[in-house]
């Protein structure tokens, strides 16, 4: 849509958009799909209403897949009440004197959902992104010209080449690998203070040895970009190709009975796979 267009829709429906979609209809035009979800999500009740304004993240994300909150969502609880399951089935008698890295390794999990969903999901490009000059600006332009996920769809001024789709798992990994470090410092060194304090207080013969924290963060760092960003990017393949059946259009359920299908497998998995790594490792 032209900014003719645009400015039109928005005053017939009462809307202001925000600054960055005006100067997008202004330079390179928007899509028509983008606007008019954007206008119908703006009527959504508040918080949503509120961080369609002023979240551009959630908002881009939202206007190219109205379910990935759902998906983030479904992501959450499902993870959650996997890993109980898996850390209660693995860590066996064990689980009540390693419950500081049982809520440790939850509490990192929510933090890492909404990275795992959300670095993957497509999202809205809208206009011309701002990059900086030099090796820095190329490397910067050629990450932002790489699909969100290994599988996403083309869609109308997003195309992506075989090399760009092969380069975006390894982007991808080093970027939950970034998010996975990160969210082990804190998670363990949070852990790591809780046992710390117990024990100053009342010691156990059944007390486990305190977890080195880089080495912890470090586990969680290659997990993340090995396990968690294979199996998601196919998560994502497989949801897409159920998204994009015909059945799923006509009765939009069944891509939701789908997703969370497949992310509940996918977490049962993923969380006992963790364990393993973290008993094979030494950590835990």
């Amino acid at each position: 849509m032209r900014f003719e267009e645009v400015m039109k829709e928005a005053e017939t429906r009462g809307v202001k958009l925000p600054a960055d979609m005006v100067e997008a209809a202004k330079t390179t035009g928007i899509r028509e799909m983008f606007v008019l979800r954007y206008m119908e999500l703006q009527g959504s009740v508040w918080p949503l209403s509120f961080l369609m304004k002023y979240c551009a993240i959630l908002r881009n994300r939202m206007l190219a897949d109205p379910s990935f909150l759902f998906k983030v969502g479904t992501e959450i609880v499902i993870d959650s009440c996997c890993a109980t399951f898996a850390e209660v089935q693995k860590r066996g008698k064990d689980f009540w004197s390693e419950f500081e890295l049982y809520a440790a390794d939850l509490l990192v999990g929510i933090v890492v959902d909404i990275a795992l969903v959300g670095m993957l999901a497509p999202y809205a490009r809208i206009g011309q992104p701002s990059v900086s000059r030099g090796v820095f600006g190329k490397i910067q332009q050629a990450c932002a010209a790489l699909p969100s996920s290994v599988f996403e769809a083309e869609r109308p001024g997003c195309k992506f080449s075989v090399k760009q789709r092969i380069a975006t798992y390894f982007y991808k990994g080093v970027l939950y690998g970034s998010v996975g470090f990160g969210c082990g410092l804190i998670g363990q060194g949070i852990a790591n203070l809780i046992m710390t304090a117990k024990r100053s207080i009342k010691k156990s013969e059944e007390d486990i040895p305190v977890p080195p924290l880089v080495q912890s963060a470090v586990l969680w760092g290659v997990f993340l970009a090995v396990s968690s960003n294979t199996r998601y990017q196919i998560i994502n393949g497989l949801e897409r190709l159920v998204e994009a059946s015909p059945l799923a259009k006509q009765v939009p359920p069944v891509a939701m009975t789908f997703t969370v299908g497949v992310r509940f497998a996918n977490n049962i998995y993923g969380g006992m796979q963790f364990v393993d790594w973290a008993k094979m490792s030494g950590v835990q």
